[in-house]
Order: C-alpha cells, then structure tokens, then sequence
C-alpha cells in the first residue's frame, strides 16, 4: 500500500510540473507583450508607396514576431515625427531609435559619411553590397559607432537625373544648368563638370524648388524620383536602368546608446534581421530602377539609358574633383576610398 501511495504522489508531481511548466510557457509571451519596449523608426518617404517604408515595416513585424513581442515598434514616414536632416543627430543623442537614412545627409556631421554618394565609385548594385564586410565597410561601421551609430541594414540604390532642360547623359551636358546631385562630393563633380549646383536640399524637398524654378535638374534614386512625382514637372529623364553613376547609400539607422540598452539576444535578432531586408532592399532598388523609366515615359517624358563609356566620362572628372577632394580629408577618408576604388 506505501508502495501504490508513493507512485501516486510521484505521478501527481510530475503532473503538476508538467502543468506548471505548460503555464509558464502559455503566460510568456502575455508577460513580454505588457512589458514590451516600443521603438520608433523614422524617415522622410511616403508611406506603403515607397519601398523604404516598407522595408522598415518588414523589419518591425519580423523582430516584433522573433522577440515573441518584446520589442514592439512605431514607424514615422515622410519626416512626420522630425524634420529629416535633424534625425541623424536625434540618433546618435538616444532621442531617435532608428532611422532609414541617405548616408551623406550625414556628412556635416561626420564626414567619413559622405562616402556614401561618391560619384562613379560604385556603379553596379553587386559591388555596394561587396563594402559591407570589406575594409571600406568595416572602417565606416567602426567610425559610426564611435559617433553613436550603428548599421543595421546596407541598402543601396541607383539613381538617375530628371531635367526641366535638355537630357543630361555626358559631362558636357551639364553645364550652366542649376542642378542638386545629392551629396557634397557629388556636387563637387558636378560644379568641376560646370554645372550651377544647389546643396542641401533632401529629396522630399526636390519637388517644390523643381517647381520654383530654383531648381532645373535633379538627381535622387529611382524611388525618390517616383515618391516625389517629378515625372510631373520634368522633360527628359536619364534612366539607371542599364548604368548609373549615382548609387547611394541608405541604410537602416540605429542609435548606438539604444542598441546597448537591449538584451544580447534582442540586439542579436535586430542584427540578423537587418541583414535578412538587405536582399529585399537590393531587389525592391532594382525593380524601382526599371518602374521608374516606365513611369517618366507615362508621364511624357524622354526617357535615356546611358552606357559604360558615358559612365568613364563622368568618372574621369569624379577622380580629380570628389574622389581626391575626400581623400585629401583625412587619412580614414583616403583608406576607405583606397579600399572601395579595389572592389570591382
């Protein structure tokens, strides 16, 4: 009889246990949802219409689903929650959580950055995604994060130019006309090919000074060109659906004093899931390039692809203008571009 009391309070144990552990597993996520974090990811791109957007929609849903809802997000577009070029700042200060950025808006700030729009250095997508583990990325990761920034996902897009005047195609093209390229060193290209260039305006301000008349030419990526509707004020339109000397930088942001603030395992799932939109990004780029040649057309515009020999053009200027002007800068600017100018 002690022997049969024995089993039965064993198997009541054990059923217990089992019970206790099934409703410690059932609670679990119910815990982390009320204790959840919310982080905020802001941009200046139009919402669900822009691939950005999306991108950073994407990466909310997946790392709210891998953290069983730990972290939870919010994402502000079209600069709604702060103006666009004060987001690097708000990033590095913990204000900001993350943030889909063009990387040379942050170049008055730490100018390593504006690596990231030097014109004719990268000229197809296969080789910006070859920066992130080479020397030139490795060097940028380490300058941003001792500004307090951290990479998340490298996003690159070409690019292409919409003009109010005749197309722009080769060097010789460009000059007289008031133009903005987007990025310091590549203005500085094309103030040394003699056009009257326009600074700092980001590309969700393009319409309105294309509109103005300040502005006869612009160049931005193909998804900013189509965000924007440029295709309504323009004529002529030069395509980076074949070539492109314009390949920007936009990775998705996030502030270094937040990335430390989290758990190994959260920050683990941020990075493997920042690095998983990279192929998206990189698919979403290519798709855009060819919808928005199709899009300018519709539009009434002409529409021109150029070739390698026009690229050489513009990159024999870039060479003795931005490319030497950045490298002159320091001796980290001079490593990244020694590094990128051998990625083929």
């Amino acid at each position: 009889m002690s022997d049969t009391k024995e089993i039965s309070e064993f198997r009541r144990q054990i059923l217990l246990g089992a019970a206790g552990a099934s409703l410690s597993m059932y609670n679990l996520p119910t815990w982390a949802q009320a204790n959840a974090r919310s982080l905020k990811i802001s941009h200046q791109f139009p919402s669900g219409t822009d691939f950005r957007d999306r991108l950073c929609k994407k990466f909310a849903e997946e790392v709210q689903k891998k953290t069983a809802g730990a972290l939870k997000f919010e994402v502000y577009p079209q600069s709604s929650l702060m103006k666009t070029n004060a987001q690097f700042s708000a990033l590095r200060k913990g204000a900001l959580d993350f943030s889909l950025y063009p990387m040379p808006y942050a170049g008055g700030e730490v100018v390593e950055a504006n690596i990231g729009l030097m014109p004719a250095l990268v000229t197809s997508y296969e080789q910006g995604a070859r920066w992130k583990n080479a020397e030139v990325g490795k060097i940028l990761t380490k300058v941003l994060e001792s500004k307090g920034i951290v990479i998340v996902s490298w996003v690159w897009q070409a690019g292409g130019v919409a003009t109010k005047t005749g197309p722009i195609i080769v060097p010789d093209d460009i000059k007289g006309v008031k133009v903005r390229g987007g990025s310091r060193e590549f203005d500085a290209m094309l103030k040394a090919a003699g056009g009257s260039v326009m600074t700092s305006i980001p590309s969700s301000e393009v319409y309105q000074a294309v509109q103005a008349g300040s502005l006869e030419a612009a160049y931005t990526s193909s998804a900013s060109l189509m965000s924007f509707k440029l295709a309504e004020l323009t004529k002529n339109y030069t395509s980076a659906k074949n070539k492109s000397y314009w390949y920007m930088l936009e990775p998705l942001l996030m502030s270094k004093m937040v990335f430390d603030s989290l758990p190994q395992n959260q920050r683990d799932i941020i990075m493997s899931v920042g690095a998983d939109m990279e192929k998206y990004g990189t698919q979403q780029a290519k798709l855009d390039d060819i919808d928005c040649a199709v899009a300018f057309a519709k539009a009434g515009n002409k529409v021109y692809d150029i070739d390698s020999a026009a690229v050489d053009k513009w990159k024999a200027i870039a060479k003795v203008s931005a490319w030497k002007e950045f490298s002159d800068r320091n001796e980290t600017c001079a490593a990244m571009m020694r590094s990128a100018e051998a990625i083929s």
